[in-house]
């Protein structure tokens, strides 16, 4: 045995990974740092936002124009910069967010659950939903569904009574709502026929016509939405960040090229490496 192997094999397991020149070896290591810095990083956003996932992206057009598709959402815990607004007390004390009242929640739609990391065919559950909290139901009262007849086009300034007719919105009066004779800066809520089962939050994305709960449109694995109850919430946005969100929205492709990279480049420099040598060698 030459005095080279020998220190070698006297050398721990953990010198031997972090010195060791084998490609594959080397591969590992650059890997394992790579995994060591993103666990870093998400532990930091943890601490600092106190719930998990502490970001998460904008897949839809739902929240547009506030919110964009590609948009990325920093999240933080429902209480944590202050108390969780809805679009009803904010209205009462001044208090926006993303342009409107209230608070932006991130909630897991009737308690469903959520993959760290979504694979096609792989993970099942389902991404939480960013949308904005209406209002706070208690447990037996009926769900109300807020309309917003322009969508993202508009913000209601406030939301009127209504009911629901033939299909279409009409007032208390009997005036019945179309695009022609719809105020922009009004909105409408209409008192459905279902209770809800426990207390909770109604939510609606800024640019859907109508809210989350309440009705056969609002749907999660064929079930009717219910109300957001408090476990289900995983937060409230804090900011966002434009266009970021593409790379987790990719992150299993880009893991791949990430991957391939590394391994074509580990290639490449020991190649580089035993071409030096061979011409080191000639040289003498």
């Amino acid at each position: 045995m030459s005095h080279e192997e020998k220190n070698d094999t006297e050398k721990g397991l953990l010198q031997r990974f972090l010195t060791s020149s084998n490609r594959w070896v080397s591969l590992a290591r650059e890997l394992a740092w790579v995994a060591a810095v993103v666990g870093g990083i998400a532990l930091a956003l943890f601490l600092v936002s106190g719930t998990w996932p502490a970001v998460v992206t904008i897949e839809s057009e739902s929240m547009v124009p506030h919110m964009n598709v590609g948009d990325l959402v920093f999240v933080v815990s429902a209480d944590r910069f202050g108390e969780l607004q809805t679009w009803t007390t904010g209205k009462e004390t001044g208090y926006q967010k993303f342009g409107d009242y209230g608070d932006i929640l991130i909630y897991r739609p009737n308690d469903a659950p959520n993959p760290p990391v979504s694979i096609p065919f792989i993970t099942g559950g389902v991404h939480p939903i960013i949308h904005r909290a209406m209002d706070k139901i208690g447990e037996g009262e009926t769900i109300p569904k807020y309309y917003n007849v322009y969508r993202g086009q508009a913000t209601p300034a406030r939301y009127v009574p209504a009911t629901i007719r033939n299909n279409s919105l009409v007032l208390m009066d009997g005036t019945v709502v179309t695009p022609q004779n719809a105020d922009p800066l009004v909105g409408y809520v209409v008192q459905t026929a279902i209770k809800s089962p426990h207390a909770g939050y109604i939510t609606k994305g800024d640019n859907n016509l109508v809210s989350d709960q309440g009705g056969y449109l609002s749907s999660v694995s064929g079930q009717v939405i219910m109300p957001v109850r408090e476990d289900w919430v995983v937060g409230k946005a804090l900011f966002t960040i434009p266009l970021l969100g593409y790379l987790p929205l990719n992150i299993v492709p880009v893991a791949v090229i990430l991957i391939a990279f590394m391994i074509v480049w580990e290639y490449h420099s020991k190649k580089k490496e035993r071409s030096a040598g061979k011409k080191g060698k000639k040289k003498r």
